[in-house]
């Protein structure tokens, strides 16, 4: 068999190529890791082996070495695990024919051109052409689970020349040529023909079977090879996903170039001093022409820069050399063990955790202000239901949707919902009218058009019917819960879809001769014009047994209504009318037609559709136009209505991030009043919120749009768009110049927002819009979805999360800092292309409130605790160097310096970032307003890191004077004085114990392993010490030979090791009492006020949640508030009242008190000044 155009040479291997270079692969992405730290480290590792480097190098080359090593014994676990996985399939058996025979070979010797049989439940090794199976009309049923998630099965057809090459020497006979389209990502398209035997035949997407592809319920096929390897469609698609990094972590490069210009500007000052310091006045240092040359006199430039070189290496460790490892460590155990082990994001029904798909944007998750949601799957179920429906211009149906409810109960009204006891409800079902229940519709007014109207829906479709021909076990696959909602509808009505072949539909009716008559009536499909989303209907043309040909379609009220025939207008009006009463009660609607076809019509229309079917260029494009000529002057039957509940907990979760600061938007394909009702529906709006509407459905551009001018129009809209944001920014600015609480809320339909998102109109609608708490962007596309998401992100510099279901949000999903994927009805493909997948939209209030707070704090005080402990150890060498003439005679001996960071402050701050948290996860929902220090980015401001800075300045002036100073009297058991070793090893102590300490000052949550860690860590010192003081190295190096021992035997030791750490810390004790007495951070008010109560939560992850309604939560919150008069007593760390702070997250008034402190700190980030325009 031969196939055109030849793939290229490596697309032998059939599913990924084989870590071959799985060394020199992990090594290079872990070394460099995309970061200038480590380009830096590496620096000072070449500097120490260097003469001019005052240590030894095996001390800055050994802690390197062991931080590398974790990340590349990491990268190496994941290379070889994706090594393993990629030989298991790649050696996957497969039949191929072989001189007659199936031959079993491994996935990778496959070749294009090969002929394979795939048995029962295995997957296709590459993309195949479908030609032949045991089931009747050569048909097969497939799973591409794999590709889109999808569990509906698919059936493929194989064309009819190729049905009996079933066995081994019928194959060997099949000699043929595939022409078809380039290699390319497009699962669902695929244009193709076959020559056999002298005829030329058309290939379809029916034809093709893709790699990653499962087969079902078919005992096994025969197919061709097409494309193997690389160039297989799901290999083409296995696009990587945008690389994202978190506004801290870029934050954090800032800092760490902060901490480079420091240290350049103190190894200036040391060179200079250096080159200023030297002189032959210094008689007894010995300085001479015959010095080298960093101690000559006569070339003070050559001494300054080879001083500046020393320094850099001696002042090394102000780099943190394990931050990167730590943080990228901690995200990982918080990715795996809180987020996708939480019970609270747990769904039941469906099995579905959590899942954290990178670590990391988790302190992202804590920072979000504003959500861009999609609504059918993500804000509703996705589970859809049959509700009401017009025929003839009748309603049918009873029930009474949420949405309507919901708009009831904002008005005012009180609505009862009563079912009839001949209500019938399920899954896809549900309702109520006896009018055209059991035969009752043969005594409407128009039974022909609801005859018409059940047989669309039964016949006018792609669904594959599963299990026995009973209604009440049959089981529909289906593309989309509408498609197996509609043909549900059929089967209650009395037209039960049962059976379907490749050419024909079975449909069990019943009454439709006679009341109580039931038949089984078999329809010819002769066609079937797809839906897609530029044509946004469906049609297909059967044919009767009676030989009636007749067109069925079904598609969105706007396409339809422009192909109507021009009759019925009454009809018309009265549909279009019930479309938008529909549309306001939250339901989806759909409207079918009919035409009935002449065989001369037919046959005239089919030569052109084969011949379009048959072209290799453009095939769906001549498709669709072929489609046009015969979806035309249509007869309307009526529309149907389907609801998509609300999933649960929607509107309370809303509310509850709405009061975190965070601004929710919903991006939908939906009509606008469909879209307002749900927003209403889910408390995004209410009837409070001043609505700013710019829509395209007013009778101006009607009028315009009725003269068919489209450069006139596109004139016309984007003037009124341009007026119509510039009166709605005035007036948004009136309601805040006037200091009015009223909200603004935003809506907007697809066509004005293209306007609005022209480069000319965009800051205009970025200003409106973020001045808005609520925007509502309908009728849009995927591309407006991301183009907006990107104007937020992009624009406003905000922190913007998308969340969505399906594979049309996709784009929305990569284009936010933070992509959140729902596992819903649409397929994975949203959850594949996600940073987070959750199962439900409710889940969010644990995602942010909980996860992504304890995150951002936790990695918050990482990195200032690794800033300020680095900066106040290399200060101590910094104040050292003035008493030494620069010369960069170190302070502390090399693997003091060296293993620092490595093992004696290491672990503990890994406990920091992994176990803390300042109130519990029920506290953090209970109060969603603490979610805003997050957004104000309140704990790594320069102000905090500049707090940090001025402490570790303090301290490390406290360790090297108090300690040198005290040492000056200080004297042995022998009578000798302190030397260099002795005091540096003091102050060596006193520095590990006093920052391990300042780690415990510093959590809000202290457990067994804080007690661990910390003491641990001062442990391994004391033993380290001991045996590297015992040991007798070579005479360049035996500095602190025996000294601890010395040390140890004087009170002197004992009473420093007691009072300086007192004394460094005592700033830091009177600065955090005196912070948080008078200017608390919110998380401390809810600490005080929930200090007496037991925390069960541990870590939070089995945490029973509040089951309070939020009226309740919000009684119960008052009735909680302290008295008038403070219970607590104390120093520092009680505060007095706070009656006003949470009465006014309440929404309740109380006076004011003058020691209301808690307001002042609630509103000391919040200026009242006017935004920006």
């Amino acid at each position: 068999m031969t196939v055109k155009p030849m793939p290229s040479p490596n697309s032998r291997e059939i599913l990924c190529q084989p870590q071959n270079m799985m060394c020199l692969h992990f090594s290079q992405r872990g070394y460099l890791n995309r970061r200038v730290a480590n380009l830096y480290f590496l620096m000072i590792s070449i500097l120490s082996c260097t003469p001019v480097s005052p240590v030894s190098p095996i001390t800055n080359v050994l802690p390197l070495s062991l931080v590398l090593l974790v990340s590349l014994i990491k990268e190496a676990w994941e290379d070889w695990k994706r090594f393993q996985n990629d030989m298991a399939i790649n050696n996957t058996p497969v039949d191929v024919l072989l001189d007659q025979k199936w031959i079993s070979v491994p996935w990778k010797k496959l070749q294009v051109g090969d002929i394979i049989r795939v048995k029962q439940d295995g997957f296709f090794p590459a993309d195949l052409l479908f030609l032949a199976s045991p089931n009747p009309d050569g048909v097969c049923y497939t799973e591409t689970a794999n590709l889109d998630g999808e569990t509906n099965l698919k059936i493929r057809k194989a064309l009819e020349k190729t049905w009996d090459y079933l066995t081994p020497e019928r194959v060997s006979e099949f000699k043929g040529e595939v022409q078809c389209e380039q290699p390319n990502n497009s699962l669902y398209t695929f244009t193709g023909n076959l020559i056999i035997q002298n005829q030329t035949l058309p290939l379809s997407p029916n034809q093709i079977l893709l790699r990653g592809c499962s087969l079902r319920n078919t005992e096994f096929i025969v197919g061709a090879v097409i494309f193997t390897g690389h160039e297989t469609k799901v290999m083409m698609n296995a696009m990587k996903i945008p690389s994202k990094r978190s506004t801290l972590e870029k934050k954090l490069d800032k800092l760490i170039l902060t901490l480079f210009c420091v240290l350049f500007c103190m190894c200036l000052l040391g060179a200079v001093g250096s080159g200023i310091f030297i002189n032959r006045k210094y008689y007894y240092l010995q300085f001479s022409k015959n010095s080298d040359a960093q101690s000559n006199p006569d070339n003070r430039f050559a001494v300054a820069a080879l001083t500046m070189f020393t320094l850099i290496t001696l002042y090394s460790p102000i780099i943190p050399i394990s931050l990167y490892v730590s943080v990228e460590m901690i995200k990982f155990i918080q990715s795996t063990q809180f987020i996708n082990n939480d019970l609270h994001m747990y769904h039941f029904e469906s099995n579905t955790p959590a899942l954290a798909r990178t670590s990391n944007l988790n302190e992202e998750l804590g920072q979000v202000e504003y959500i861009f949601s999609d609504k059918t799957g993500t804000l509703t179920r996705n589970l859809m239901e049959f509700f009401k429906c017009s025929i003839g211009g009748e309603i049918y149906g009873t029930g009474i949707s949420e949405i309507e409810i919901g708009t009831a109960q904002r008005n005012g009204m009180k609505v009862e919902v009563q079912k009839s006891s001949d209500a019938t409800h399920e899954k896809g079902f549900n309702f109520d009218d006896a009018r055209l229940m059991r035969g009752a519709w043969r005594n409407e007014p128009n039974p022909d058009l609801c005859k018409e109207f059940f047989r669309c829906l039964a016949i006018c479709h792609t669904v594959l019917p599963e299990g026995e021909d009973s209604p009440e076990k049959i089981r529909y696959q289906a593309a989309s819960p509408d498609e197996a909602a509609l043909v549900t509808a059929a089967k209650n009505f009395g037209f039960f879809f049962f059976k379907r072949t490749p050419t024909t539909i079975y449909v069990h009716e019943s009454h439709v001769e006679r009341m109580g008559k039931v038949e089984d009536v078999p329809y010819e499909i002769l066609n079937v014009l797809e839906f897609n989303s530029t044509r946004k209907r469906q049609s297909v043309v059967c044919r009767y047994s009676n030989g009636r040909l007749v067109l069925y379609c079904k598609g969105a009220d706007t396409v339809i209504y422009e192909r109507l025939a021009d009759r019925d207008n009454e009809l018309k009006r009265t549909s279009r009318e019930h479309l938008e009463e529909f549309g306001a009660a939250g339901l989806r609607t759909l409207c079918l037609a009919y035409r009935d076809l002449s065989s001369e019509v037919y046959e005239s229309w089919n030569e052109k559709y084969i011949q379009a079917k048959s072209s290799l260029r453009d095939r769906e494009k001549k498709l669709d136009e072929v489609a046009e000529l015969i979806e035309k002057e249509l007869v309307l039957i009526g529309c149907t209505a389907i609801e998509d509940k609300l999933q649960e907990g929607v509107p309370t979760c809303i509310e509850t991030l709405s009061k975190a600061g965070i601004k929710i938007w919903v991006l939908t394909g939906d009509k606008m009043e469909t879209a307002i009702n749900i927003a209403y529906a889910c408390k995004l709006i209410n009837n409070s919120m001043k609505q700013f509407i710019i829509s395209s459905e007013t009778d101006a551009v009607r009028e315009v749009e009725d003269r068919g001018d489209q450069v006139e129009l596109a004139r016309f809209m984007k003037e009124n768009v341009k007026n119509e944001l510039k009166r709605c920014y005035e007036e948004a600015l009136q309601y805040l110049r006037t200091g009015s609480e009223t909200k603004l809320a935003l809506v907007i339909d697809g066509k004005c927002l293209m306007y609005a998102l022209d480069p000319s109109l965009r800051v205009m609608l970025l200003n409106l819009s973020l001045n808005c708490n609520a925007v509502v962007c309908c009728r849009v596309s995927p591309l407006q979805k991301a183009q907006v998401t990107s104007l937020v992100k992009k624009g406003a510099k905000r922190i913007t999360l998308s969340i969505g279901d399906g594979a049309n949000d996709v784009s929305m999903i990569q284009a936010a800092h933070v992509g959140v994927g729902i596992s819903g009805q649409e397929g994975m493909q949203a959850v594949m292309a996600s940073d987070f997948a959750i199962a439900q939209f409710r889940f969010l209030t644990d995602l942010l409130l909980v996860h992504g707070r304890w995150s951002y704090l936790r990695i918050c005080k990482v990195v200032t605790y690794f800033f300020y402990k680095n900066l106040m150890f290399t200060l101590t060498q910094f104040w050292f160097t003035f008493h030494t003439g620069f010369s960069g005679q170190r302070f502390y001996d090399d693997w003091f310096q060296s293993l620092y960071n490595v093992i004696f402050t290491a672990l503990p701050v890994i406990v920091l970032g992994i176990f803390e948290k300042d109130v519990s996860a029920s506290l953090s929902k209970k109060y969603p307003e603490l979610y805003k220090e997050g957004i104000r980015n309140t704990f790594f401001k320069w102000r905090v890191i500049a707090i940090w800075a001025f402490f570790a300045i303090y301290q490390s002036l406290v360790f090297y004077h108090f300690v040198t100073a005290s040492s000056i009297t200080g004297m042995n058991k022998a009578g000798k004085m302190f030397g260099l070793w002795d005091v540096s090893t003091m102050a060596f102590t006193c520095v590990v114990v006093t920052v391990n300490l300042r780690l415990l000052m510093m959590s809000n949550t202290i457990t067994r392993w804080h007690h661990v860690t910390v003491g641990g860590s001062i442990l391994a010192w004391f033993i380290f010490v001991f045996i590297y003081s015992g040991i007798v190295l070579p005479k360049d190096q035996e500095n602190i030979y025996f000294v601890i021992y010395v040390l140890m035997s004087t009170i002197y030791f004992y009473l420093t090791l007691l009072l300086v750490p007192i004394a460094a810390l005592f700033c830091d004790f009177i600065y955090q009492g005196a912070q948080r007495w008078f200017f608390p951070y919110d998380y401390q008010i809810v600490q005080e006020i929930h200090r007496h109560e037991p925390d069960a939560s541990k870590v939070g992850l089995l945490e029973i949640g509040n089951q309070l309604t939020p009226d309740e939560a919000r009684r119960y919150a008052i009735m909680q508030l302290p008295g008038e008069k403070s219970k607590h007593t104390g120093f520092a760390f009680d505060s007095p009242g706070y009656e006003s702070f949470f009465a006014s997250q309440a929404g309740v008034f109380v006076p004011q008190k003058a020691w209301d402190v808690a307001r002042r700190a609630s509103m000391k980030s919040r200026p009242k000044t006017s935004r920006k325009n």
